[in-house]
């Protein structure tokens, strides 16, 4: 069973708000892309839930990124998912990676940055220090200090039956202001009793009984998460005439060919020479054809 859904869930009675995503199939496209060492691959796993989590919060067309930046082996950790809850990935390392390697040691002196990108409107960004020793204790700062709503997360990376899954839950206190405390406490001490299994392996539904089955909860239409990357042939072909022709004919020379590489999703797309000049005739014509 393909599980890649969010689904959003609501405490009749406690005002309280929760969110439960799991993913499989999406989160193993975004990994295939490079070679991963499996502690990178575990650390894109939580953003992958995390930017999924919060991608449920976004009134509007637009997107978030959560990016991971430091000056350990891993320089960049990234992922983008928009309001359609589309997402992708990828990271940049150098040098060998420790089996055992946790936030810290991949990133080093790092820290997030969190952007918030709407369509029509201002780009917001916020910067968090990587306090904590997980994505779930980072992002649990950023709520407490900037949105001021007692927030918690689970975020659960591993593999069952043989292929990687990630998946987490989060909870929020509702802004009005009237839910209490020791409401919330009790959620997250049920919360606290997932199993990562239970996680990866069961229906939404499912899990959401096992954890409160005494509460009054109205759960949402799920959506589905997918991974897309956004990248094409057309879109390689259209980056190549933006550059110097001089520089393309140097690399068709030594190369034979000229190359695009999807970080994202681990395409190349490649084009000869005869498939260069004709995209510069092209891009030529149509130039004639809008000064006319």
């Amino acid at each position: 069973m393909a599980n890649n859904m969010l689904n959003r869930y609501l405490f009749e009675e406690l005002s309280v708000r929760g969110e439960l995503v799991q993913l499989d199939e999406t989160y193993q496209e975004i990994i295939s892309g490079k070679e991963y060492p499996a502690p990178i691959k575990h650390l894109l796993g939580e953003l992958a839930v995390a930017t999924s989590l919060l991608t449920a919060t976004l009134k509007f067309e637009g997107s978030i990124t959560l990016q991971l930046q430091g000056d350990g082996p891993v320089s960049l950790a990234v992922i983008n998912g928009d309001n359609q809850h589309k997402i992708r990935g990828v990271a940049r390392w150098d040098g060998n990676i420790a089996a055992d390697a946790g936030l810290h040691e991949l990133m080093g002196k790092g820290y997030l940055v969190i952007t918030i990108e709407p369509k029509e409107g201002e780009r917001y960004q916020g910067v968090v220090g990587l306090e904590g020793e997980t994505m779930s204790d980072v992002l649990e700062g950023y709520f407490a200090r900037s949105e001021q709503l007692k927030t918690r997360m689970w975020i659960r990376v591993g593999e069952y039956e043989g292929k990687p899954h990630a998946a987490g839950l989060l909870l929020q206190v509702m802004p009005d202001g009237t839910g209490e405390p020791e409401d919330f406490d009790r959620l997250e001490q049920l919360t606290d009793t997932i199993k990562n299994d239970e996680l990866f392996s069961l229906d939404a539904q499912e899990v959401l009984y096992r954890l409160y089955n005494q509460e009054k909860v109205q759960v949402f239409e799920p959506k589905d998460v997918t991974f897309h990357c956004g990248c094409s042939r057309e879109r390689s072909a259209a980056a190549i005439i933006t550059v110097d022709r001089n520089e393309i004919q140097q690399i068709l020379k030594e190369e034979g060919h000229v190359s695009l590489h999807c970080d994202y999703c681990g395409t190349t797309y490649s084009f000869n020479e005869d498939e260069v000049a004709q995209l510069y005739t092209d891009a030529n014509q149509q130039q004639s054809n809008n000064l006319h």
